[in-house]
């Protein structure tokens, strides 16, 4: 992780003895651990840290692979509990012996697009906080969302730091938020459907922050991860990326001057 260029090795052992770190899914809280760059899913906070390009992945075995997720899956590689998984749904575009780890996380519930990579460098900064890739959820609410609402949410609010085990709270605040459709239906009930575009992302931020104004989020669909647009991909269906979409990433990612696209019909 320090040679990640994480933190230095003192802060990476506290936060691994705090919890934040899971190898392959899985929680680590002491030392040593061992891990294969390239091979072993390292994660911070959620966060994939990078290990395959310092580990010497060629750039023509880079894989990118683009899922809508369907709702039940969760976005880990493994899962102790048996749960699916979305590297279990595109497993039949790997060859033997590949992996690939999902960039960033999107809870069970929710559904939509999520890259799946092994480019660790580029996974880490998509996902990272600190390098604001936005991404556009479309979420659809209980009722007609009221103007006092969306004027809260639109300020920001804040919510409990579930990554800080002092407690504290944390300011969430939507980049963008947009009323695209409300529908009055007097039999289910009104709904509104709402575009929101985050930059930092915290647990559950987009229900959280709808739960603090009074408002039940009925659905939530991640659209687009910087410049890659879900589109018409059917749910559960998954496909590689192409070329100017691979190109648009690394540039967005700041790596476009370190990273040439692979072909996308490896």
């Amino acid at each position: 992780m320090a040679d990640a260029g994480v933190a230095s090795r003192r802060d990476c052992e506290l936060a691994i003895r705090a919890g934040r770190v899971r190898v392959n899914g899985r929680r680590v809280t002491s030392l040593p651990c061992l891990v294969v760059g390239g091979r072993d899913l390292v994660e911070l906070d959620g966060v994939v840290i990078d290990t395959g390009r310092r580990a010497g992945i060629r750039e023509r075995d880079r894989v990118y692979l683009m899922l809508n997720k369907p709702r039940g899956v969760i976005s880990t590689a493994s899962d102790p509990g048996g749960r699916p998984n979305v590297v279990a749904l595109v497993q039949p575009a790997l060859a033997s012996g590949e992996r690939v780890y999902p960039v960033g996380r999107l809870d069970a519930d929710s559904t939509g697009l999520v890259l799946l990579t092994n480019d660790g460098e580029l996974a880490h900064r998509l996902a990272h906080p600190r390098h604001g890739v936005a991404k556009e959820y479309r979420v659809t609410v209980q009722g007609q969302l009221p103007p006092a609402a969306l004027a809260r949410l639109s300020k920001g609010l804040y919510l409990a730091d579930v990554n800080n085990p002092a407690g504290g709270a944390k300011r969430a605040r939507p980049e963008r938020l947009r009323v695209l459709h409300q529908k009055k239906d007097r039999s289910r009930g009104d709904l509104s459907l709402v575009s929101v575009t985050l930059r930092e992302g915290q647990n559950r931020e987009i229900r959280r922050l709808f739960a603090r104004v009074g408002v039940k989020v009925r659905r939530l669909e991640r659209v687009a991860l910087g410049p890659l647009q879900l589109g018409s991909l059917p749910i559960g269906q998954y496909r590689r990326l192409r070329a100017p979409e691979i190109e648009a990433l690394n540039r967005v990612a700041g790596l476009w001057q370190a990273a040439a696209p692979s072909s996308p019909d490896r």
